[in-house]
């Protein structure tokens, strides 16, 4: 893979998406233009979970370069999380067997549901009173 030769991917959780870029290098994890642990506020399991995808392959010599907007922290880690693997089944195409086997290149479907007319919010409803 030629230096300025990169794999992108779009990754997106709840109300998150990320759009990621992942080319050669030493590691380095960029994420709306701040390094990760900086980004992530020092949180261990949001780090842990970001790397997740080069755990599996066990291989962490990528630079990842991360745009993300909407969503909470969760939202968007689990965003670039997908979007990491989806850029390295892009790259390699025999790791994404192992990817999809550790259930990192499925997108978690679940969204909030949305209020309805008359509740207080999706589903709860007023208290009943007797008289």
């Amino acid at each position: 893979m030629a230096k300025d030769t990169y794999f992108y991917a779009l990754g997106r959780r709840k109300r998150a998406t990320a759009r990621v870029r992942l080319q050669s290098g030493k590691g380095n994890i960029v994420i709306n233009g701040k390094p990760a642990v900086e980004f992530l506020c020092g949180s261990e399991y949001l780090a842990a979970e970001l790397k997740k995808p080069f755990t599996v392959i066990e291989k962490d010599t990528f630079d990842i370069s991360a745009i993300v907007s909407g969503g909470g922290f969760a939202g968007q880690v689990d965003a670039v999380r997908l979007g990491i693997a989806k850029a390295l089944a892009a790259m390699n195409e025999d790791l994404k067997g192992t990817l999809k086997r550790a259930e990192l290149l499925s997108r978690d479907p679940r969204e909030k549901e949305r209020k309805k007319f008359g509740f207080k919010k999706a589903r709860k409803q007023r208290q009943f009173t007797k008289r």
